[in-house]
């Protein structure tokens, strides 16, 4: 019998060379640094065809990318985008050609959404030229990997019932 993880794919996207827009693979590598064996943790640009490869048989996905929706810098949104459609601030919200928005709802479209697909936004004030993110940037950055550090800490592996 096959063993299903219930510990998610944790997927950070963004560029580092583009400021705030950089926040998700910032992320990624303080988890990386944290997280025990069998939490996948992954960078990705945000590229459409490598999100639906990355998560490909994923049953729970966490993404963290940046976002500009007008909110003040720092601000974090969470959505369930298993649950329901995109909201409009993660379509063509972040620097990325297609978005992960794009994505997502291409993936939905195709069948192949993962069943738990979580969304932590950033909302970013300065996506110009740059590898340093904004002080309040860095502080929901932080905020959101402590989240994501607590609940991988809680996953198991368990077989199906």
């Amino acid at each position: 019998m096959t063993l299903i993880s219930s510990v998610p794919l944790v997927i950070g996207i963004g560029n580092t060379l583009r400021s705030d827009d950089g926040v998700g693979i910032w992320v990624a590598r303080w988890l990386r640094g944290q997280v025990r064996d069998g939490v996948s943790v992954v960078e990705a640009t945000g590229e459409s065809g490598a999100l639906l490869e990355a998560w490909k048989g994923a049953a729970a996905v966490i993404l963290v990318d940046a976002v500009r929706s007008g909110s003040p810098p720092g601000t974090i949104h969470r959505l369930d985008a298993a649950a329901q459609p995109i909201r409009s601030i993660f379509l063509r919200s972040s620097s990325h050609d297609f978005g992960v928005g794009e994505a997502i709802e291409l993936a939905r479209a195709l069948n192949q959404l993962p069943p738990r697909l979580i969304i932590y936004g950033i909302e970013g004030g300065n996506f110009g030229p740059g590898a340093e993110l904004s002080a309040v940037v860095v502080q929901s950055a932080a905020e959101v990997a402590n989240e994501l550090l607590s609940q991988a800490r809680g996953c198991t592996t368990k077989r199906p019932t």
